[in-house]
């Protein structure tokens, strides 16, 4: 751990609330055989990470890997804000630098909150105009956390009404077992619909008997309230 690191580690802790980590640590599932089972909260609100943040301009990217380390979550929450900031302020070495800490890393990105609110903007900002095929490789990972940085890495995609590589990737992941997966891909179905709900509509129709129940209730969330009931029931042509 570097000076600066275990500097900003105090003025996290200055900010902790006991209540407020022990509520986290129940939302969160870090109970034996959860999904988050392990993992240590400090109780530091999202706002209150996102402020301070905006105070530390100036981080470097050896700061960042050691804060990403920790064993708190807030700890690496805030190293991934501060590596969203410091790849939005960097030029193309420094976001190929922050993107390969990033994939480097990924074992410590360890929870849904760490993967949605970082993946697309660093990630999915990356691979933008360069070619993704690592992207089908985090799909078929044996990590939950690394196969949803796949799909919401997509999010920054969609963002820019580009929607090949979501439909891609929810088909590899249809067999998924894991319900933060099933949510992750209703999700990002949902958002391309709301761009483009015939395209969704078509994507639903083909796959549906492979659909998991709480993905598809997440896609069609927006629908008409009639038009849902049908997908709910399967009562529409298979296109």
């Amino acid at each position: 751990m570097t000076d600066k690191a275990d500097a900003l580690i105090a003025q996290l802790h200055a900010l902790a609330s006991p209540q407020r980590a022990a509520i986290s640590q129940n939302f969160f599932k870090t109970g034996p055989g959860q999904y988050g089972e392990g993992d240590v909260f400090i109780g530091i609100t999202m706002p209150d990470l996102r402020a301070l943040t905006k105070k530390h301009r100036d981080v470097d990217l050896s700061t960042i890997r050691a804060l990403l380390a920790s064993g708190y979550h807030e700890v690496r929450m805030f190293a991934l804000l501060l590596l969203i900031q410091f790849y939005q302020a960097a030029d193309e070495a420094g976001q190929q630098a922050a993107f390969e800490l990033y994939i480097g890393n990924t074992g410590y990105i360890n929870n849904w909150d760490l993967v949605d609110v970082s993946a697309p903007h660093i990630v999915g900002c990356h691979l933008w105009k360069r070619p993704r095929g690592i992207l089908m490789q985090l799909a078929r990972s044996d990590s939950l956390w690394e196969r949803r940085i796949a799909i919401l890495s997509t999010f920054y995609f969609i963002r820019k009404n580009d929607f090949d590589d979501t439909l891609r990737i929810a088909e590899v992941l249809l067999d998924d077992e894991h319900d933060l997966m099933h949510k992750a891909i209703g999700w990002m179905l949902r958002e391309v619909g709301k761009r483009d709900q015939a395209l969704e509509e078509h994507f639903l129709q083909q796959h549906y008997p492979r659909l998991a129940r709480t993905a598809l209730r997440y896609a069609i969330e927006r629908f008409a309230p009639v038009l849902r009931e049908k997908y709910l029931k399967g009562h529409f042509s298979i296109a």
